[in-house]
């Protein structure tokens, strides 16, 4: 739902960086600020991209962490759901519209699987991942306690070495005791390659998903030998959904970061050795930062810093210049050379932050900006949320 009639009463600059039909130039520091253009033409790509393919894409929503931005992704690219990695996200999401949520991610705390079995009662189809027998008969009892379905995925590690089970067997096993546990749904298998998504090139990133899909493919061929049918097989990224999409095994893509973009991404290369934030995709994400000094000659004091970002993928980069570099960051400080003395003090620049999804979860506000108009300001609803 779109929150900005009930941000209305709140002070510009003091709680909200900007006001609904103010002038770009006049929004508070340092901010998100979404080009909504170039959002809705990635968006709109996205969709095209996975209806040619003849799959759905469930939008990663712990990327952006907006039921507005999620929204706009149902309306404008299509999308059939939401995936993210909380169960707090879940209930963010379904609690604000989104129908089909699955929480990528095992749930194990007795607490969390309690609250995860509440969200059907919201509306939203509600699907969470698997790895492990002992889950089950957790999910179980909670789901026949709430009188709620929880549908279940069970996560293949096809090379990110995080959670999932290994082998077709150890699959077979887990999905057969889904399947015959009051209250779960055995709803098909999870197999996301993240440990490739960021390698530069892209036959590396086709290499690592050719050994997943082998993977992914012998699971669902033994289940269905067993009579058990996948409706999801769900997987793929910003740097991999072609290869997802066209595998004829998988049928549901997870891409996150290419609605926003950031730098990291940015910089891997598609199938003709170019950026793929120089065509495949469009940077809608920026830090608007300010300058607030330029005592020294050689180099400007803008007001992001790390508190402003997160820069495990390293710095950001400034949007549509090169005579000015953003260098280094303190807390509250960024430092941009600035060797010809350009900037001035309260100049404005657009920030494209090294990685966007930990960048979004320390802000509370989107500033929707078109043709230099604010158009929209929007919470970043699961913001904080971790639990």
């Amino acid at each position: 739902m779109n929150m900005v009639k009930q941000i209305s009463d709140l002070e510009v600059g003091y709680n909200v960086p900007a006001a609904v039909g103010m002038d770009e130039a006049d929004i508070q520091t340092p901010c998100l600020v979404l080009d909504l253009d170039a959002l809705e033409r990635n968006i709109e790509k996205m969709g095209r991209f996975a209806k040619e393919m003849g799959v759905r894409h469930r939008v990663h929503g712990k990327m952006h962490k907006s039921v507005d931005v999620a929204l706009l992704q149902e309306k404008l690219g299509g999308a059939c759901g939401v995936c993210c990695q909380k169960v707090s996200e879940a209930e963010s999401f379904a609690r604000g519209g989104i129908k089909d949520v699955l929480v990528s991610n095992q749930v194990r705390d007795a607490a969390k699987i309690d609250r995860l079995a509440r969200i059907p009662k919201l509306g939203a189809r509600t699907i969470c991942c698997v790895d492990d027998l002992a889950n089950v008969a957790d999910l179980s009892a909670a789901a026949q306690k709430h009188g709620t379905t929880i549908e279940c995925l069970v996560e293949i590690d096809c090379g990110a070495g995080r959670c999932g089970v290994t082998t077709t067997p150890a699959v077979v096993e887990i999905a057969k005791a889904i399947d015959a546990a009051p209250g779960l749904v055995f709803s098909g298998i999870q197999a996301y390659q993240g440990a490739m998504q960021h390698l530069d090139s892209y036959e590396d990133r086709k290499a690592k998903i050719d050994i997943a899909v082998a993977m992914v493919k012998d699971a669902v061929d033994t289940l269905k030998a067993e009579g058990l049918d996948c409706d999801i097989v769900g997987g793929g990224g910003t740097g991999s959904y072609y290869f997802e999409g066209n595998s004829g095994v998988y049928n549901e893509l997870q891409c996150g970061s290419y609605a926003f973009m950031d730098a990291d991404y940015g910089r891997i290369l598609d199938k003709n050795g170019k950026r793929i934030d120089q065509g495949e995709w469009e940077n809608a994400l920026f830090i608007l930062t300010s300058v607030m000094s330029h005592a020294k000659a050689d180099k400007a004091i803008c007001d992001a810093g790390l508190k402003a970002q997160s820069v495990d993928s390293g710095l950001p980069v400034i949007y549509g210049r090169d005579d000015v570099t953003y260098v280094k960051c303190s807390d509250e400080h960024g430092v941009i050379a600035d060797p010809d003395g350009v900037l001035k003090v309260n100049d404005k620049l657009k920030l494209v932050p090294g990685h966007c999804d930990p960048t979004c979860n320390v802000h509370d506000w989107y500033v929707g900006v078109r043709n230099g108009k604010v158009e929209s300001v929007w919470p970043v609803t699961a913001r904080g949320l971790a639990y």
